[in-house]
């Protein structure tokens, strides 16, 4: 069993935005061979298509609808059990380096009078994470303290009050002015930063040093990067690596317009929907994110070279996986949240080096796995029991290792529109803005509350052009998706405390306490004793 967990995040980086997984232009050759090395399951879905509650999720190993944080911004709330919770019972570290975008519960914090500056309450604050270097980017005026990086900026003598924004989201004019990275015309344009000095190479040095030090005890290391994430700039040599020649045409047509869904509808009325349905705002962009992609490879060749080089590579299971995807244009959207493949489906590679999985390397899983499975996965990997009354997801190993168990027919993926515009559009009640979906590996169903559902029949729709919704030819194959929802609706998410076998109903454990509940005289007593019952 591997001593070590090496669990890689980036930020908004699409499934099909590789080159293991099909991509005709992009380099990506670091993690291609780590897909060699591994095995890349390629139908895996996140729990909501946003990056809090993704994250939530897979820090969790439980659905939105259970841990209760749904959209960014909204907390997690205290005593849920994170990774670290598990883990570090299982005397393995956990351990940060870049972002997580957890917003911890102070409400219930001072409610039960947890210190967020104790031990405990800095581990709850930050979603059971041991915080080595968080990164969440997207720094405000002014810039919040702690700012590791952003005191790094400044030790090197990058000027200004924020320069996270001012030099590695910024170009430069022709006459020295600054250029804002947020505004989508000056993607083509270099980042003002030198590129060893950017945020995904600070944060690939910041693992490494972790690493270094951390000594003999087994550790997971969660190194979490925040790009290819918007602003959609990047340093040179990356800036002009690509241009509009590799860009692919958007996968959408003028139906998905003229009859689409209310909430799609809703959504196309976003604007970040309306700026990507620009073809020139997709050639000036879409460089600059496979751009952004390519930067990251480099740097994940760069660690896992090192850890060849330094003797960990034979110890360490390395992850590697995405948030959510980024819609880029296809479907006439922007952004992420609905539950098209470019924004629920992520890539996902596993690398374990246990001569178990030997019989899985370079091999590509059609298992349909949720981005809550990693959790069960890490568990195990510590030697531990996954708690099937607290985790919602599955263990992976079984796959990795080509071990014959039963596994899921379906995916879940939630997402709760209440903080977009969208809302006022429909005129929808906050608590009613909510959509699921259910995919069973053909046929894709979003429940929308308050409106017809959505269906996609991927098997002649891959592409997912043709919403089956509203086509009364498909009523029973919505009432069976339907179905599908409400069991896993009716499930009890929210138990945690006590294991589903911790009760079994012999009640025998009442007897032991003299609970006499049922019994008519002293025989029917002695009997049940006898029989290791009770009346109940």
């Amino acid at each position: 069993m591997p001593k070590n967990i090496l669990f890689i995040m980036s930020d908004q980086l699409r499934f099909d935005y590789l080159g293991c997984t099909g991509h005709p232009h992009i380099r990506t050759p670091h993690i291609d061979a780590l897909a060699a090395r591994g095995i890349r399951f390629d139908r895996a879905y996140v729990q909501s298509p946003i990056c809090g509650p993704s994250r939530m999720s897979t820090y969790t190993g439980r659905y939105p609808r259970s841990h209760g944080s749904t959209w960014n911004g909204v907390p997690l709330r205290v005593g849920e059990w994170t990774m670290g919770d598990h883990l570090d019972e299982l005397g393995m570290r956990t351990v940060l380096c870049g972002k997580t975008h957890m917003r911890a519960d102070l409400e219930g914090m001072r409610r039960l009078g947890l210190d967020p500056a104790s031990g405990i309450g800095a581990r709850v604050a930050e979603c059971g994470f041991e915080i080595w270097d968080r990164l969440d980017g997207l720094h405000p005026d002014p810039v919040p303290e702690p700012a590791p990086y952003a005191d790094y900026l400044r030790g090197l003598g990058y000027g200004g009050p924020n320069p996270w924004e001012q030099w590695a989201n910024s170009a430069e004019g022709d006459e020295g002015e600054i250029l804002s990275g947020w505004l989508m015309e000056h993607a083509d344009k270099p980042a003002r930063i030198r590129n060893e000095d950017s945020e995904t190479p600070y944060t690939t040095t910041r693992a490494m040093e972790f690493i270094a030090g951390a000594g003999d005890d087994p550790w997971c290391l969660h190194l979490s990067y925040i790009k290819p994430h918007w602003p959609y700039i990047v340093p040179a040599p990356y800036h002009d690596m690509y241009g509009p020649e590799h860009v692919l045409p958007a996968v959408r047509s003028q139906a998905e317009l003229s009859d689409a869904h209310p909430v799609l509808a809703a959504y196309h009325q976003h604007r970040f929907s309306k700026v990507f349905a620009r073809e020139e705002v997709r050639q000036r962009v879409i460089p600059a994110y496979m751009g952004l992609i390519t930067q990251l490879d480099d740097q994940i060749g760069r660690l896992m070279d090192w850890l060849e080089e330094t003797g960990r590579s034979d110890e360490t299971l390395i992850v590697f996986t995405s948030d959510h995807g980024d819609y880029l244009g296809d479907h006439w959207l922007g952004e992420k949240e609905m539950f098209h493949d470019p924004s629920v489906r992520v890539p996902l590679i596993v690398v374990d080096p246990s001569p178990e999985a030997d019989v899985t390397r370079g091999t590509v899983s059609e298992a349909l796995v949720e981005a809550i499975d990693l959790l069960p996965t890490f568990v195990e990997v510590a030697g531990g029991a996954p708690k099937p009354h607290v985790l919602e997801g599955a263990s992976l190993l079984p796959l990795v290792r080509r071990q014959d168990v039963p596994w899921r027919g379906h995916v879940i993926s939630e997402y709760d529109y209440s903080s977009r515009r969208a809302q006022a559009i429909l005129d929808q009640s906050p608590q009613d803005c909510r959509l699921i979906m259910v995919h069973d590996g053909r046929w894709k169903y979003v429940h929308a509350e308050g409106f017809r559902p959505m269906l996609y029949d991927l098997k002649s729709d891959p592409d997912e052009l043709h919403d089956l919704g509203a086509d009364p030819t498909h009523e029973s194959e919505c009432a069976r998706l339907g179905e599908v929802l409400n069991r896993w609706a009716r499930h009890p998410h929210s138990r945690i405390t006590a294991p589903y076998d911790a009760q079994t109903g012999s009640g025998a454990e009442e007897l032991e306490l003299g609970i006499l509940i049922g019994f008519w005289d002293s025989h029917d007593v002695d009997e049940a004793t006898r029989n290791g019952e009770s009346g109940n």
